[in-house]
């Protein structure tokens, strides 16, 4: 079963939350998650069993809020 295979349901007090979710094939997915402490944005990309996280960035390098 994928990472995404099933999800979860959400509590009201989880830190991260998924604001955008795409399958671009069978195997991979992309989801943007907003930190709800921060409010920063983290870009996720799974490929088959590898996966990456990146925190979102404007164009003069600061998080996206």
């Amino acid at each position: 079963m994928s990472i995404f295979g099933r999800e979860r349901k959400e509590k009201k007090d989880k830190r991260f939350e998924v604001i955008h979710k795409e399958t671009v094939s069978g195997f991979s997915a992309v989801r943007i998650l907003r930190d709800s402490r921060t409010g920063v944005q983290y870009l996720f990309m799974a490929e088959g069993y590898a996966g990456g996280l990146t925190p979102l960035l404007d164009m003069d390098g600061r998080p996206i809020r």
